[in-house]
């Protein structure tokens, strides 16, 4: 008898670590608000491109990786003028300060999607992951759909996006 009230003991603590880890899990997703999700179309060829969208997190976060099954690679990269010249390099993690929407657009910070497995065509959905770490260093994914605009999309060109 004791083994058995051991073994429901212990799936019982499972079942709250699991419920308590899922709880924790809709928290920061319900603390973190993604709008206007969207990725530049591309045409047949083009190997990159950007996803671009606005976060706005409850308490203090970063938003330290994306993915998404368009692309082999997926990063969060910033482009800024550096002695009169635009550049654009990866970040390993972009602050979400609490209650301020950061805004990821063309010519500032975006997701770089790169080695796309087809030429993305406006009017699509693309599914991305965005990767949040949350105050306890804890990190969550958000589930989100882009939707696909036209190749000229407000912003900076396309073209540099292609040269990665």
């Amino acid at each position: 008898m004791m083994k058995e009230y051991g073994l429901k003991a212990t799936r019982t603590q499972l079942a709250m670590a699991f419920l308590f880890s899922l709880s924790a899990t809709a928290a920061l997703a319900a603390d973190v608000e993604v709008k206007d999700a969207w990725i530049r179309g591309t045409v047949t060829g083009q190997q990159a491109t950007g996803a671009f969208l606005e976060i706005t997190s409850k308490s203090d976060a970063a938003l330290v990786g994306a993915a998404s099954p368009a692309a082999a690679v997926s990063e969060i990269h910033e482009m800024k003028m550096d002695g009169g010249i635009m550049k654009m390099r990866a970040v390993t993690r972009l602050e979400l300060p609490a209650g301020k929407p950061v805004q990821l657009a063309p010519g500032g910070y975006h997701v770089m999607l790169m080695k796309l497995k087809q030429p993305l065509k406006k009017g699509e959905s693309i599914p991305l992951t965005l990767q949040v770490e949350g105050p306890d260093k804890t990190v969550q994914t958000i589930e989100v759909q882009a939707a696909v605009r036209d190749l000229t999309a407000s912003g900076s060109s396309a073209s540099e996006h292609s040269k990665h």
